[in-house]
Parts: structure tokens; sequence; C-alpha cells
């Protein structure tokens, strides 16, 4: 979904749909602000006008036609078909977003061939049984774990190097 309210709304879509009985997740992160000279930290969306409702389209049709500033989001090649996201996927990425303290968010464009590493799997804490591209960054010591929503958002996931086993 794409809620198209401004930053400093009262009432942000997120609230009506939850109010209205709807399960809703965005992707939000830590982000320093400049206020009259003093620097702020904020809890922000990754990507302002970016929700995920878990329903179906028929209980959320009449809400999108009362809510001028909520919208669905269509894929690139589609103008008639809403984004989807697999129920098995948003919750795996959901379930590794929550259990890592240190998450960085990429758009597709930003990865590239060279980011991807080789493949992984993890092998014992909270993330044990994901499995994903190593994340590699020139310079970096810390070893992250790529997971995506697929042509949307990719997430990188600092993994212990302990639990990292390689798949050929």
């Amino acid at each position: 979904m794409r809620d198209l309210k401004r930053a400093n709304a009262n009432i942000k879509a997120w609230q009506i749909l939850t109010e209205a009985g709807f399960e809703v997740f965005t992707p939000m992160h830590w982000k320093i602000y400049d206020k009259n000279g003093r620097k702020v930290r904020k809890y922000v969306p990754v990507i302002s006008d970016l929700l995920f409702v878990h329903t179906q389209r028929d209980k959320l049709d009449p809400i999108v036609k009362k809510t001028e500033t909520l919208q669905y989001r269509f894929s690139k090649n589609s103008h008639s078909v809403p984004m989807t996201v697999s129920e098995a996927e948003m919750n795996k990425f959901i379930r590794a977003i929550e259990n890592s303290e240190s998450v960085r968010y990429y758009k597709p464009e930003e990865i590239t061939s060279s980011f991807k590493g080789r493949k992984i799997r993890i092998v014992g804490g909270s993330l044990n049984g994901y499995e994903g591209k190593l994340l590699t960054t020139r310079g970096s010591k810390v070893k992250r774990l790529m997971i995506e929503i697929p042509n949307l958002l990719h997430a990188g996931i600092e993994v212990h190097p302990d639990f990292i086993q390689f798949i050929d």
C-alpha cells in the first residue's frame, strides 16, 4: 500500500488501518534530524509511503475508497494488479528484522551483482535455518545476510560469523 499523507499528518494511514482491525507492517529505522540546531533522533519509516497490510483485497477496498491518501502499490509492469507479497516471504522478512539489532535497508537499484556474495545458511541463533546471499561491502568486517521482498526492498541483517554455513 501507499500512504500519501504528509509526514507531519495527525492521523497516518497505518493508524486508520490498525483501528479498522488490520495487521499493518512498515519497515522502520532510526534517523537523526537537525531541529533548531539540536540533533533529534526519530524512529521513521524506511520508505515514507510504504505499508504492508495483511488482509484480502475485498476487505480493504472500502477503506481505500474512503481514504483519499491511501492507495494500492502496483508492480512496475502492471497498472491494474496490486502488488502482493506471499505470507511466507513477509513473515520471514518481518521475523528477520525483529530478531536483528542492526538492519540496513537497500532499494533494488542499489544492489549490484558485486554486492551479493556466496550463498549461505544460518545455523543456530535467532535466524536459524535462513538462507540467502552474503552481503559483501568493501572495507566492512560485519557479515550480513540479504533478506528481500522482490522488486521492492532488501534488508541486510547482521549475522555472527560462527552461525554462517556456506552452501556450494
